[in-house]
C-alpha cells in the first residue's frame, strides 16, 4: 500500500521490493518540503529524545577532550587516530548488539544496558587518563562507541512511529538534540580545563549516564518489537549497480565524514595552526556546534519558503566557503567565521539526505545500519583515523583538508542527484 504522505489523486506507484523507490509526482517535481518537529507527547518517545542527548555527550566528547589530555602539544597522532579507530569500531559492534537485543528485550531496556556501558566506558577514561598508556584509553573508547553507539540506535528505535511520520523533521530533531549534548560537554571541558583534572570531569560526566539507566529501567517501558527487514549481501551488491543508491551513498559517507573530520579534529588543528590556547580552541569548537543548532533550528523556517534542492545547494556552497576560510585563515576571528559558516551548512545536509534515502529506500532508518548505506556510515567512521595516521606522516594541517575535499564532493554530488531524480521521476 502507498504512503498516505502525498495529496489525494497524485499519482503513484509503489512496490513491495525491499529497495525499490516510491515515486510520486509530489517528488518528481521537487516541491518544497514543510518541515514541522513532531509533538511529542508519549513520555517513553521524551526519554527517547533524551537518549539522543546522551549520545551527543559520547559522541561530542572525544574532540574536546583531546586537549585536556595533551594531544595538541605531542606529535603522536597515530595514537590519536587509533583512539578514532576504537571508537569507531565500538559503534559498529553496537550496530550487532543493538539488532540482537531489540526484538527481545524492547528499546526501553537496551537504552539502559547502552546507558550502563556508556558509564563503564567513561569511568575507565577517567581511570586511564594520562600518564597511563593509551592502549587503557583505547580500551575504554571501545566500550564508550558500544554505549553510545547502541544509544543511538534504541533511541531510532523507540521514535520509529515519529520517522514513518515524517522522516525529516524526526531526523533534524534528534540532530537538534544529539548537537547540544554535544555543545554541552563541548563548553563543560573548555570551562573547567584549568579548574578540575580530566578524570574529575569524566567521571561527573559518568553521572549522566547513570542516571538515565535507571530511568530508562525503572520508568520507562517499550514492549519487543520486530526490526524492519534489511537488505541481505546479494541485494546489497545489487544497489552498487545502480546510480541512484550509489550517489546517495557517496553523499552520505563525505557528508558524515565531513562533521566526524570537524568535530574530532578541530581543537587540535586549531592550536597547532593559530597558537590559540586549547580553552580557546574549545570554545570555537563549542561555537561550530552552536551553529550546527542554529542551522538546524533555521531549516524549518527555511523550507517553508524555498525548495529541498536549493536548500542542499545553499548548504553545500556555505560548507564550501566555510572549510576554505578555515584552512587558509592564521587568525581566531577567520576561524570564527569558517566555523559559522561551516556549522550552518552541514546542520540540513544528514536530515535532508535521510529524507531522500527514505523516500526512495523504505528499507533505510538513520540509526541502523542498512545495505550499501552501512558501507558509507562504516566508511565515514573510519576517516577521522585515517587522518590521525596521515597527520603523523605529514602535519595537521590534513585534519581540514578532507572536510575541504569532502565539501568540494558533496558540492558536485548535489546536482547530479538532482539530475538522476529528475531522469528517474524519483
Amino acid at each position: 500500500m502507498c504512503p498516505a504522505r502525498y495529496p489525494p489523486g497524485a499519482p503513484s506507484r509503489c512496490q513491495n521490493s525491499y529497495n525499490r523507490p516510491v515515486v510520486s509526482t509530489a517528488v518528481a517535481h521537487d516541491r518544497p518540503l514543510v518541515l514541522e518537529y513532531p509533538a511529542v507527547t508519549d513520555i517513553s518517545k521524551t526519554c527517547a529524545f533524551a537518549g539522543f542527548f546522551v549520545a551527543g555527550l559520547l559522541f561530542g566528547l572525544l574532540g574536546a577532550v583531546l586537549p585536556a589530555w595533551r594531544h595538541h602539544i605531542d606529535y603522536d597522532f597515530v595514537v590519536v587516530g587509533n583512539y578514532f579507530l576504537s571508537l569507531g569500531v565500538g559503534v559498529l559492534a553496537s550496530a550487532e548488539i543493538a539488532r540482537r537485543l531489540l526484538p527481545q528485550k524492547g528499546a526501553s531496556y537496551v537504552l539502559g544496558v547502552a546507558c550502563v556501558t556508556a558509564c563503564a566506558g567513561l569511568l575507565i577514561l577517567a581511570l586511564a587518563s594520562p600518564p597511563a598508556h593509551w592502549i587503557w584509553r583505547a580500551l575504554g573508547l571501545l566500550i564508550l562507541g558500544c554505549g553510545a553507539g547502541t544509544l543511538r540506535t534504541a533511541s531510532f528505535q523507540a521514535i520509529a512511529p515519529l520517522y514513518r511520520q515524517d522522516p525529516a523533521a524526526t531526523v533534524n530533531l534528534a540532530g537538534l538534540v544529539f548537537g547540544f549534548g554535544s555543545l554541552l560537554v563541548t563548553f563543560l571541558i573548555s570551562g573547567t580545563f584549568y579548574a578540575y583534572s580530566v578524570s574529575t570531569v569524566l567521571v561527573f560526566l559518568a553521572v549522566v549516564p547513570a542516571a538515565w539507566a535507571w530511568i530508562y529501567v525503572r520508568r520507562t517501558h517499550s514492549p519487543p518489537a520486530a526490526l524492519d527487514n534489511q537488505p541481505d549481501l546479494h541485494e546489497t551488491l545489487r544497489d552498487f549497480r545502480r546510480t541512484g543508491p550509489v550517489l546517495l551513498a557517496l553523499l552520505l559517507f563525505f557528508q558524515l565524514g565531513n562533521e566526524w573530520s570537524v568535530a574530532g579534529w578541530l581543537p587540535v588543528f586549531l592550536v597547532r595552526r593559530l597558537g590559540i590556547s586549547p580553552e580557546t580552541s574549545l570554545q570555537l569548537l563549542g561555537l561550530f556546534w552552536f551553529a550546527t543548532l542554529a542551522g538546524r533550528v533555521a531549516s524549518v523556517w527555511v523550507l517553508r519558503r524555498i525548495s529541498y534542492a536549493k536548500l542542499l545547494f545553499f548548504s553545500a556552497v556555505s560548507s564550501l566557503f566555510g572549510c576554505t576560510m578555515l584552512l587558509l585563515t592564521d587568525k581566531a576571528s577567520g576561524a570564527a567565521m569558517g566555523l559559522l559558516l561551516v556549522g550552518l551548512g552541514f546542520a540540513a545536509i544528514y536530515p535532508l539526505v535521510a529524507e531522500k534515502i527514505g523516500r526512495r529506500f523504505p528499507y533505510y532508518r538513520p540509526g541502523f545500519f542498512n545495505g550499501i548505506f552501512s558501507v558509507a556510515i562504516t566508511g565515514a567512521m573510519i576517516v577521522p583515523c585515517l587522518i590521525g595516521y596521515a597527520a603523523a606522516v605529514w602535519d595537521c594541517s590534513v585534519a581540514m583538508v578532507w572536510p575541504l575535499l569532502g565539501t568540494c564532493l558533496v558540492f558536485l554530488l548535489v546536482p547530479l542527484i538532482w539530475l538522476e531524480s529528475k531522469l528517474n521521476g524519483t
